[in-house]
């Protein structure tokens, strides 16, 4: 993608509707409305949440008081919208934001924050300026429920004060789900009371490699982290406060070699595993004793008390079962329980899981492989290889976020070229992710509404670094949040508030990727990747989905 022309200054050119994600419907008005330092800002009780946000994102940029008290800016709550909705008018007197609820205030106010001059973003003051917006009125709603991004905090550990910013950065774009995926062959990242080795072993590796598995280079560095349990119940509390919903991933009965690390009697082998420095999809795979069900149910317990949210995630994703295939045990326990095979095997396993979620009043959440052995009503299913399972899982009567790997993993390149940092996958341009469209063509009304909507995946196989994964997040989770927010699609628009919001950008300290390509201190050439054609992803999303049936 070549270098953009950039408007001189696009902020004060006029009626450039700057505001990302796009909303629904916006009209412009006559005139401005000018903040002062006797500007009030008020709030029904039910909306008091938001103002408080507001007063606190705004006053340390601008230094307005915001006092309490009637006029200015108000926040009213009305009947007759749905739950994220609002409605902002704005004149050259007032400033209203009307909504149903907290979360439709909180947008609205978002949006306000937006109308300003991008140094509000900052979090102190840059000298003397008026401060004001257009008059306009906007009336705003999301198209989807469900607009989220996965964090994969197991391969590279995101910092607690890390994570906290990026909960602010998705909250800015009007993203409500936040996936983190906590375990992992490479790492275990979160506090379990009953079981510390988990952490005191499984939570670091001895190195990790450096670029593409292919290349065998290993950086010789030691790696790890982890959440305590008093830094989880401050994560999911400040989310809550900005109408994030984390949803906690641990994943089963694949991707456990930390676990089995930590605990050697879960494996199915008789030796003591490393936690594993390589990428990719390891062997090593939990057995099936009751003593390994039990474990895990009791590590469940746990997330159950940390997480309150309705979903909690199982994985089930990439199973080897060549050990199962070989384990005594594992082949007495299919023969007792009359399957015929370890597929079979597996879906036993995974429904232990599941009816436990379920028996809980919490809806589990699995990757789509989880199809294959068939699935228990209330199941969600979380499509990541094409619009073919998330078709087959709609069909079978289940809820659907779709994640489609070669259109919505944001670790995958941005650019041909060998200027990009680690460059693996095929090319996810920020044009394709704007244009992205979570529901598969062919599907009735009644099916459509199973799709719960979308989430981007940032894996961390590669991105080893709060600054690696500013610039492979934006500006592409700009455009996936206008494309799960208001599905606008007039890209050469984007563009236009694009070169706006980059100076939010910038004023939040977010490195993103420029249009012209990485800064110099961007690149990895230390890091050698391995980039795929389109068509290679293709073929290889064919051959994992060939057995299934619509």
């Amino acid at each position: 993608m070549g270098r953009r022309a950039r408007p001189r200054d696009p902020y004060r050119a006029g009626p450039v509707n700057a505001t990302i994600p796009a909303p629904a419907r916006r009209t412009p008005g006559e005139g401005r409305f000018t903040f002062t330092a006797t500007t009030p800002l008020s709030a029904d009780p039910a909306l008091a949440g938001a103002a408080q946000w507001l007063r606190g994102a705004l006053t340390p940029a601008t230094g307005l008081p915001l006092p309490e008290g009637p006029g200015g800016v108000e926040l009213r709550l009305v009947a007759g919208l749905g739950p994220e909705e609002y409605r902002l008018t704005a004149t050259s007197g007032s400033v209203l934001i009307e909504a149903t609820g907290p979360a439709g205030a909180f947008y609205g106010a978002q949006t306000l924050r937006q109308l300003l001059d991008p140094a509000a973003f900052r979090a102190g003051r840059t000298g003397d300026r008026a401060w004001s917006i257009p008059a306009v009125e906007i009336a705003d709603a999301p198209q989807y429920g469900w607009r989220g991004c996965l964090i994969d905090v197991a391969r590279h550990f995101l910092p607690k004060n890390d994570l906290l910013r990026y909960i602010d950065l998705l909250a800015a774009h009007k993203l409500n789900v936040l996936h983190l995926h906590l375990t992992d062959d490479q790492g275990w990242r979160l506090e379990i009371r009953k079981y510390p080795r988990l952490t005191e072993v499984g939570a670091w590796r001895r190195e990790s490699p450096v670029g593409a598995a292919r290349h065998q280079r290993f950086d010789g560095r030691p790696h790890g982290g982890f959440y305590s349990q008093d830094d989880i119940r401050e994560i999911v509390s400040y989310a809550a406060d900005r109408f994030v919903t984390i949803v906690p991933e641990i994943d089963l009965p694949g991707h456990t070699q930390a676990a089995i690390a930590a605990y050697p009697e879960l494996g199915n082998l008789d030796e003591r595993l490393p936690v594993r420095t390589e990428w990719g999809v390891g062997e090593n795979v939990l057995n099936v004793a009751d003593a390994t069900i039990a474990f895990f149910t009791d590590v469940l317990d746990e997330v159950l008390e940390l997480f309150p949210g309705r979903y909690v995630c199982v994985g089930g994703d990439e199973v080897p079962k060549t050990q199962w295939n070989e384990s005594v045990p594992a082949k007495e326990r299919i023969r007792e329980l009359g399957l015929h095979d370890a597929d079979e095997l597996q879906s036993w396993l995974m429904r232990h899981f599941t009816d436990y979620l379920l028996a809980r009043g919490r809806s589990p959440l699995g990757w789509d492989e989880l199809l294959e052995g068939g699935l228990p009503p209330g199941v969600t299913v979380a499509a990541w290889r094409g619009d073919k399972c998330a078709v087959l899982a709609v069909r079978a009567g289940h809820d659907v976020v779709v994640s489609p790997f070669s259109e919505t993993y944001l670790d995958f390149r941005q650019a041909d070229g060998d200027q990009e940092p680690v460059p693996i996958g095929s090319v996810t341009s920020l044009r394709a992710v704007h244009a992205f469209d979570p529901v598969p063509g062919g599907l009735g009304d009644e099916e459509r509404g199973r799709i719960l909507g979308a989430q981007a995946a940032l894996w961390t196989e590669h991105i080893d670094s709060p600054r690696l994964l500013d610039y492979m997040a934006f500006p592409r989770l700009a455009a996936f949040a206008e494309a799960m927010w208001s599905g606008a699609r007039d890209f050469e628009d984007f563009l236009a508030r694009l070169a706006v919001h980059e100076r939010r950008l910038d004023a939040l300290g977010v490195e993103y990727r420029p249009a012209g390509g990485p800064h110099p201190w961007q690149r990895r050439p230390d890091a050698p990747g391995h980039p795929r054609t389109r068509a290679e992803i293709d073929a290889q999303l064919a051959r994992w989905t060939s057995s299934l049936r619509l």
